[in-house]
C-alpha cells in the first residue's frame, strides 16, 4: 500500500464508530418523517407528500451509506491487524 493510502484506510478506522453513529441517526430522522409527513397526508387534505418521502428516501439512502462505510472501516481494521 502506499502512504496515501495507508492513511486513507487509517482515517476511516478512526471514523468507524462515526459512521455507525451517522446511520443510526439517519434512519431515526428519516422514520421520524416519514411519521411526520403520513400523519400529515392523513389530516391535511391539501397536503403534498411527493417531494417530502423523496427526502425520506434520500435520508435513508444515506443511512445506507453511512453504514456500508461503517462495515468497510470494520472490514479494513481486520485486515490492518
Amino acid at each position: 500500500m502506499t502512504d496515501s493510502e495507508l492513511r486513507f484506510a487509517k482515517r476511516a478506522i478512526r471514523r468507524k464508530k462515526l459512521f455507525l453513529v451517522l446511520s443510526i441517526t439517519s434512519v431515526i430522522v428519516g422514520l421520524s418523517l416519514a411519521l411526520l409527513y403520513a400523519w400529515q397526508s392523513a389530516t391535511q387534505p391539501g397536503f403534498a407528500p411527493g417531494i417530502h418521502f423523496v427526502l425520506v428516501l434520500l435520508i435513508l439512502l444515506m443511512a445506507r451509506q453511512n453504514l456500508r462505510q461503517y462495515y468497510y472501516a470494520k472490514i479494513l481494521e481486520k485486515l490492518m491487524g
